[in-house]
């Protein structure tokens, strides 16, 4: 196992990003800029994770838990759009709303 794969703010992004492809897959078609916004936002948080948990300063490691905040951030961001062009279920919306402050709590303490 890595060493990212033992975070539990790793495990709730993979988790965010399985919901998040769910709901991509729904999508109907002509939401083609958010679903590749969303796509490219939910990916990038546990890969910076990733990335961050392989650096070797503090200051590096930091960064990249930065980079992960703003994406998961921007995810909270999208699927507010998404609910409010009733292009997702409350349900998932309530469940993507609840794993991202979850992940945005504990990168804020790694950070």
């Amino acid at each position: 196992m890595l060493d990212h794969e033992r975070l539990d703010v790793y495990q709730a992004a993979v988790q965010f990003l399985a919901l998040t492809h769910g709901v991509l897959q729904r999508l109907p078609r002509g939401n083609a800029k958010i679903a590749d916004q969303l796509g490219r936002a939910s990916l990038s948080i546990s890969v910076n994770i990733g990335e961050g948990t392989g650096k070797r300063s503090k200051n590096d490691r930091a960064r990249f838990y930065e980079y992960s905040r703003g994406s998961a951030m921007e995810c909270g961001a999208l699927f507010d759009a998404l609910r409010v062009m009733e292009l997702v279920d409350e349900e998932s919306h309530a469940k993507a709303k609840e794993l991202l402050v979850r992940i945005v709590s504990m990168l804020s303490k790694m950070c």
